[in-house]
């Protein structure tokens, strides 16, 4: 059998059919209902003429619906697209234009979404809609071809595939500095590599009930599915809205007995700033691991000394990497507040690189540019080579031009003992609560409303749930005033809610420094001040 995403189904189907694959609520999947279920989708989807290699965005809430389609898109031979439910039409008809897709599978309560997205100029017919409700969706603009019922007629037997593990499993979009989002493509054999070590590493088995926090667009949460595929283990699907709610979340670990917990810091920081932990909680559970930005010591002392019993491991790795690059399971609780916690070693055949300016290998404790070699390297940007070879280059002191490290964009030193420790962003690339962002996209979206003469956007430590607040300054048009609620609102229009800033300040100029150029580190002290001070004179 080929080394593909999908088999880890078929195989878990073949030797525990009635075990279970994926719960959310009340609803519950066996591996053999998932297994028949994404091999009549993928029959559907060949017959309405999806060829290998075709990109299918999906457009739904997490589920086991979403599970399904995920899996059927990759059964058929074609490169799977999430895409985020709560994100503007605008910005997901840029997805959609860019990875070229003729299809887009719905399901939930995205109809008006969807209108609004058909209803671009550019799409006219061109875009499809399969229902993966049961019930065919109807809106203004469009009619969907087919419902999840006509997946009865189509046979569940296993299906042949054409595609390689060096092929495409899926895209994933995120923040661009232009304006337009970035498509990072991912291969099969990039996830299978992080996997297969990640399974061996943790010791997941089948008695396992893991964790997907994640929104199914951010790559984390390949981890959660295909680790907990590969391993035969319960996939415990989270809904989004217990995000803000931590006592619900730490309910939802209980009840769910759940062995393996996987989120951004940003949900376990908020959870210990609301103290939804007791000592000794959860004794079903084994592993706590967290990736995507810096987890702030004080809460990981605070996990750990509740849960003397599980262990903790930090993650890193941008999206271009596939999930993670490097680990480090803490040994202790820290002893102060203040003890950072590092990024660690390389996964298994991952290669963590910390140069200077001409690329060269920095010695222990200096500080360098982070960059990232191995097989989870992803192949690169979605149709954008200018991009990806700024991206992604060439190994030094080699003379095999295949072998590629990535700039990550990170600063990085090691120390003496081969750890290494994340020291910050290079540029203006931040995270918040998980998600990555660039502060020109919001920029651009800014620039692009009426009523503005300039702006700028810049983000500073917060002890909030979103880990990092993104803050805007502006000057109005004619120095006319503008309402900052205004402008969230349009600004929400065009920008998923997780990058809209929380912090405003309208001014009658911004600060220039000696280049002529916004002093965006001026702005950054300002807004780190009180909150409630009035606005400075420049």
């Amino acid at each position: 059998m080929k080394r593909l995403l999908q088999n880890w189904i078929t195989q878990q189907a073949e030797r525990r059919p009635d075990a279970i694959a994926v719960v959310m609520n009340h609803e519950r999947m066996t591996y053999r209902q998932l297994e028949e279920s994404t091999n009549r989708l993928a029959r559907l989807l060949r017959a309405v003429g999806c060829r290998k290699g075709d990109r299918i965005c999906f457009l739904m809430p997490k589920s086991p619906t979403a599970i399904v389609s995920m899996l059927g898109i990759l059964k058929a031979d074609c490169v799977h697209v999430p895409m985020d439910p709560s994100s503007p039409a605008p910005r997901l008809a840029r997805i959609v234009k860019s990875c070229e897709s003729r299809w887009v599978l719905a399901a939930g309560p995205v109809g008006n979404l969807l209108d609004e997205l058909i209803s671009q100029s550019e799409f006219g017919e061109s875009i499809a809609i399969g229902a993966m409700d049961g019930q065919k969706i109807e809106g203004h603009n469009f009619r969907a071809e087919f419902s999840k019922d006509d997946l009865a007629s189509y046979c569940a037997d296993s299906v042949d595939s054409q595609n390689a593990p060096e092929n495409p499993s899926h895209i994933l979009f995120t923040s661009g500095s232009s304006g337009t989002p970035k498509g990072v493509v991912i291969t099969h054999s990039n996830v299978i590599h992080f996997v297969e070590w990640a399974v061996n590493y943790f010791q997941i088995t089948t008695s396992d009930r893991n964790s997907c926090h994640p929104p199914l667009h951010f790559d984390l949460s390949q981890f959660d599915i295909f680790g907990t595929f590969a391993a035969g283990a319960e996939l415990h699907l989270v809904s989004s809205d217990l995000n803000l709610l931590p006592n619900k979340l730490a309910d939802f670990i209980r009840k769910a007995e759940l062995t393996q917990w996987f989120s951004v810091p940003a949900v376990l920081n908020y959870m210990a700033k609301f103290d939804a932990v007791k000592f000794n909680d959860f004794p079903s559970l084994k592993r706590l691991l967290w990736c995507g930005e810096v987890f702030p010591t004080p809460a990981v002392r605070y996990w750990m000394k509740r849960l003397p019993n599980v262990s903790f491991t930090n993650l890193y790795g941008p999206t271009e990497t596939t999930i993670a690059s490097s680990y480090y399971t803490v040994p202790k609780c820290p002893e102060a507040d203040r003890e950072p916690i590092p990024i660690g070693i390389a996964c298994d055949g991952e290669e963590l690189l910390v140069l200077d300016d001409n690329l060269k290998p920095l010695p222990s404790g200096e500080v360098g540019d982070l960059y990232i070699g191995g097989l989870g390297v992803s192949p690169g940007y979605w149709r954008d080579p200018e991009k990806t070879r700024a991206a992604f280059l060439p190994r030094p002191g080699t003379a095999n031009s295949s072998e590629r490290i990535y700039k990550t964009g990170d600063l990085a030193k090691i120390e003496a003992n081969g750890l290494i420790y994340y020291l910050g962003r290079v540029d203006s690339q931040i995270k918040s609560r998980g998600y990555r962002i660039e502060l020109g996209e919001i920029e651009a979206a800014l620039n692009a409303l009426n009523g503005l003469e300039e702006c700028a956007v810049v983000a500073i430590p917060s002890e909030g749930f979103e880990g990092t607040a993104i803050c805007c300054a502006y000057v109005g048009a004619g120095h006319v005033k503008v309402n900052p609620a205004t402008l969230r609102k349009e600004l929400s229009k065009v920008l998923p809610g997780y990058m809209l800033p929380t912090r405003w300040m309208a001014s009658d100029r911004l600060p220039k420094n000696s280049n002529g150029k916004i002093d965006k580190p001026r702005l950054r002290r300002f807004f780190s001040q009180d909150e409630t001070q009035a606005a400075p004179k420049f």
